[in-house]
C-alpha cells in the first residue's frame, strides 16, 4: 500500500522537479499541494475538536453519574455522540492518513529513483554492483542517493544508458545537500539546520495545539461542581493523571522526531519542516474561520 502512495506522490514530486529544476524548491511546492489536497480533512477535523471541546463538560458528568454502571456510561455516550452527529473514532481516520502519508513519502524521499523517476530496480542494482566493484562507498539503506551522488562516474561507465540522463535531481538547496544523512555526516554542522528547525516547528506546533485546546475548553471552569469528597478527590486525580501524561506525550514528540531527521535524509526533514510550518498557519486561519 504504501508503494502505490510512494509511486503517485513520486510522479507529482517529478512533474514539480521538472519544472522548477530544483528538488528542495520541489518538495516544498509537493508539500503545499498535499496539503491543499488535505484541506477538506483539515477543516472537518478542526471542526471535530471544536464539537468535541463542547461537549466535554457533559461526557465529564456522565463519567461520574454512571461511573459505577460502565453499561450505562457507554449508552449514554454513545447517544450524546448520536445526538451531536459525532463519532468517537472521528480522530482515527486523520491519524491514518497521517501515517500513510508518513511512511509513503519516506519512501519516496529514500528511494527518488523507483519512485520519482520510475528506473527499473534491476537497472538500479547494476548501478550499484558497479560501483561496489570500483570501491566507491554505497550506503546501506539509501543506495539510490548514492547513485545520484555518483552520476558523473556512471555517466562515464554507462556512456549509451538512456536512463542516467533522466536523473537531473539538483538536491542543493540554500547551500545544503538535501541528499545528506545526519548520521553519515555528523561532523558537517549543516545537516543538523533543517532537522534543528524541525524540531522548533513541531514545539511550536504542538504549543499552538495546547493553547487552543485550553481555550476551547475554559468553559469547563465554570461547570457546577456536582461531586464532592471522595468524587471530587477522584476528579483531580484523573486531571493530574492526563496532564502528566500530555506533559510526556510533549517530550515525546520531539525525541521521536530527533531520532528520525538523525537517520533520514535531509529532503524528508526538509518536507516535514514545511509541512509543519504550513499546519501551524493552518490552524490559526481555520481556527478564525471555524467559529462552532
Amino acid at each position: 500500500m504504501f508503494q502505490f502512495f510512494a509511486n503517485i506522490f513520486g510522479y507529482i514530486l517529478n512533474i514539480i522537479n521538472n519544472f522548477v529544476d530544483n528538488y528542495g524548491l520541489a518538495i516544498i511546492l509537493f508539500t503545499v499541494v498535499i496539503k491543499l489536497l488535505m484541506l477538506p480533512l483539515s477543516i472537518k477535523q478542526q471542526r471535530t475538536m471544536k464539537k468535541s471541546s463542547k461537549i466535554q463538560e457533559e461526557i465529564k458528568i456522565l463519567q461520574f453519574k454512571y461511573k459505577n454502571d460502565p453499561e450505562k456510561l457507554n449508552r449514554e455516550m454513545m447517544d450524546l455522540y448520536k445526538k451531536e452527529n459525532m463519532s468517537p473514532f472521528s480522530g482515527c481516520l486523520s491519524a491514518i492518513v497521517q501515517l500513510i502519508l508518513l511512511i509513503s513519502i519516506f519512501y519516496m524521499v529514500r528511494c527518488p529513483l523507483t519512485y520519482m523517476k520510475k528506473i527499473d530496480t534491476t537497472q538500479i542494482d547494476t548501478y550499484i554492483q558497479q560501483m561496489k566493484n570500483d570501491e566507491i562507498g554505497v550506503s546501506q539503506g539509501y543506495y539510490e542517493i548514492d547513485i545520484i551522488r555518483e552520476l558523473d562516474y556512471l555517466k562515464e561507465r554507462f556512456p549509451e544508458d538512456e536512463n542516467l540522463d533522466k536523473i537531473n535531481l539538483n538536491m542543493q538547496f540554500l547551500g545544503l545537500d538535501l541528499g545528506k544523512i545526519p548520521q553519515e555526516n555528523l561532523k558537517d554542522w549543516t545537516v543538523y539546520i533543517i532537522p534543528i528547525l524541525y524540531i522548533i516547528s513541531t514545539f511550536i506546533s504542538m504549543k499552538l495545539t495546547t493553547n487552543m485546546q485550553k481555550r476551547n475548553n475554559k468553559k469547563e471552569n465554570d461547570i457546577i461542581d456536582i461531586t464532592e469528597g471522595k468524587e471530587e478527590k477522584e476528579k483531580n486525580e484523573m486531571e493530574d493523571a492526563m496532564a502528566q501524561s500530555n506533559k510526556i506525550m510533549a517530550w515525546m514528540m520531539p525525541i521521536m522526531s530527533v531520532s528520525i531527521s538523525l537517520v533520514a535524509p535531509l529532503g524528508l526533514a526538509l518536507y516535514w519542516l514545511v509541512n509543519n510550518i504550513l499546519m501551524i498557519v493552518e490552524r490559526l486561519v481555520l481556527d478564525r474561520i471555524i467559529k462552532d
